[in-house]
């Protein structure tokens, strides 16, 4: 899995709130002309990923999918802070939760 995110993609995500303190995070790595993105949870631990033909096709999916960029949703940085720490994979206690589409539409 994916776990060379930079810094700086990491301090603009994508966020979803999935549980009472537990978010989901992704980020979306350009890769020539497609798009690969990578979920992590709050410890920075990656458990999946999803490739897509463009960025825009995996933005669009995101959004489908109940994901909000963090630093266009104002009041979120007010309550939720961005995970520190190295990224590094870690398996989902569910698996790959998105991948597999079992959470993903």
């Amino acid at each position: 899995m994916f776990t060379a995110i930079s810094e700086e993609r990491a301090s603009d995500p994508w966020f979803k709130i999935v549980d009472f303190l537990q978010h989901n995070w992704a980020v979306i790595i350009e890769q020539g002309n497609s798009a690969l993105v990578v979920f992590y949870g709050d410890t920075r631990g990656v458990f999946d990923e999803i490739s897509f033909e463009s960025a825009d096709q995996a933005s669009d999916a995101l959004v489908r999918n109940g994901f909000s960029k963090y630093n266009e949703r104002g009041e979120a940085s007010g309550f939720i802070s961005l995970p520190r720490g190295d990224f590094h994979e870690q398996e989902h206690p569910n698996g790959r939760i998105y991948s597999n589409g079992r959470y993903w539409r």
